[in-house]
């Protein structure tokens, strides 16, 4: 029983159930999102909706219709969530790379020590 309490309470367990049920209730927005991207197209196409769209008898229209939706979904996520976190991200370790970690007294003896070297290496 202790192993599974261990398990259930996991840090890393929490955290991935957190993330999928905001991935779940994100979903209604992006979905909302792409709703309202192909009316507004349907609306600048004259056709709300392409799955009617048969040219010779094939039926391109559905694929049409879900690549279209497949091209604004993508593009939602990655202007919406995946640059946004990326600039943050970078930013982030940007501010953290600027502290100078002190220099410890092996690395300095060491880089000494190499400076040595190559001093004795080089023609002159």
């Amino acid at each position: 029983m202790k192993g599974f309490k261990d398990f259930v309470l996991r840090g890393n367990l929490i955290e991935l159930a957190v993330a999928f049920i905001m991935a779940a209730a994100f979903t209604t927005v992006v979905t909302a999102t792409v709703a309202m991207i192909m009316d507004v197209l349907g609306k600048l196409g004259g056709t709300p909706d392409f799955s009617s769209y048969q040219p010779g008898g094939v039926h391109v229209g559905d694929f049409l219709t879900a690549l279209v939706a497949f091209l604004i979904l993508s593009a939602v996520v990655y202007f919406g969530i995946v640059a946004p976190y990326t600039r943050a991200r970078e930013r982030m370790n940007r501010d953290r790379t600027t502290e100078a970690a002190p220099v410890t007294e092996d690395v300095a003896l060491l880089t000494e020590i190499r400076d040595l070297l190559a001093a004795r290496r080089a023609p002159e």
